[in-house]
């Protein structure tokens, strides 16, 4: 089978190319530093994404494009369009169909389910990043350029990744500490299980009806301080202790740590209910969510690394 590319190897990065190895395709794994999956079907690559010459001669005779890479969240707003538009310039001149991994921001507020054919209608500086990104690639495939998709997901849960629930909520479980959570704690949240996260991505990249429209990762809507209750008695950890940090909150702890700020323009996502629908994703491309528990488990192990 042709090469598919994958650009990133974190948590999702890393479960993508497992699966694509594990069906016998050939995975050229981009990083900074050269990193990624080993196996004998993995050639580990250590290129800068800005250097887009030298991308497109990376991409070159691929058959899919799937970018997992996103740069820290503090630069995210700076560094991300520049890497989106690496990408799409590679896949379009590679002539590889284009698999990105986005998120739930480009939305903006929403009464009700988030589905995949609600119009882009940020109300953040993130989310407005977000919709251009999707909207400059939904240009270029509309002008015949490039086959591309985007797969979205929300909160991330599984081993290793990096989400409100695993950075502010999961280990002070487990330590028996007061968690705190930037949003109300008991309105509906999705959480996307990071392997569904890669059978969705691997998925739409196989499927014709893909290319020109979005997909949404199967997630577990529930609140968070039932989400920590679970994750709890799974673990054997004592009865959770939440806090909800505010807007108040968030920006006095921004004076110490400025990540802290990056969360407040986000807080009408976490003070409201937050509900994706994946109903597409699990009849047409067949990927059913993982279990919660099993989702919960991983993120524990992860942490205990």
């Amino acid at each position: 089978m042709s090469r598919h590319v994958v650009m990133g190897a974190g948590p999702t990065g890393r479960a993508v190319a497992a699966l694509l190895v594990g069906r016998g395709v050939p995975v050229r794994q981009i990083t900074r530093r050269g990193t990624g999956l080993e196996h004998p079907l993995v050639e580990r690559v250590a290129a800068d994404a800005r250097d887009v010459d030298r991308l497109v001669g990376l991409v070159g005779g691929a058959e899919v494009l799937i970018n997992c890479a996103m740069p820290p969240y503090d630069r995210w707003i700076t560094d991300a369009p520049p890497l989106a538009a690496a990408l799409l310039t590679a896949a379009e001149h590679a002539g590889a169909r284009y698999v990105m991994l986005g998120n739930l921001y480009g939305y903006g507020h929403v009464d009700g389910p988030i589905t995949e054919d609600l119009p882009m209608a940020p109300v953040s500086a993130k989310g407005r990043v977000r919709a251009r990104m999707w909207l400059d690639a939904l240009a270029a495939y509309e002008a015949g350029r490039v086959e591309v998709t985007e797969v979205r997901a929300a909160g991330f849960l599984g081993e290793g990744v990096l989400s409100p629930f695993t950075l502010s909520v999961a280990p002070q479980v487990l330590a028996g500490e007061v968690a705190s959570y930037p949003g109300r704690l008991d309105v509906p949240q999705s959480w996307s299980y990071v392997g569904d996260v890669a059978s969705a991505l691997v998925a739409a990249a196989h499927d014709t009806r893909s290319w020109g429209r979005a997909w949404h990762v199967p997630a577990a809507n529930i609140p968070v301080r039932e989400l920590a209750e679970r994750f709890a008695k799974l673990t054997a950890s004592p009865d959770p202790r939440l806090e909800r940090l505010d807007r108040d909150a968030l920006l006095t702890l921004a004076e110490r740590n400025p990540l802290f700020g990056e969360l407040v323009e986000m807080l009408y996502a976490t003070e409201n209910p937050h509900v994706l629908d994946s109903t597409d994703t699990e009849h047409a491309l067949g990927v059913a969510p993982t279990a919660l528990d099993e989702a919960l488990l991983a993120t524990a192990r992860g942490l205990a690394r």
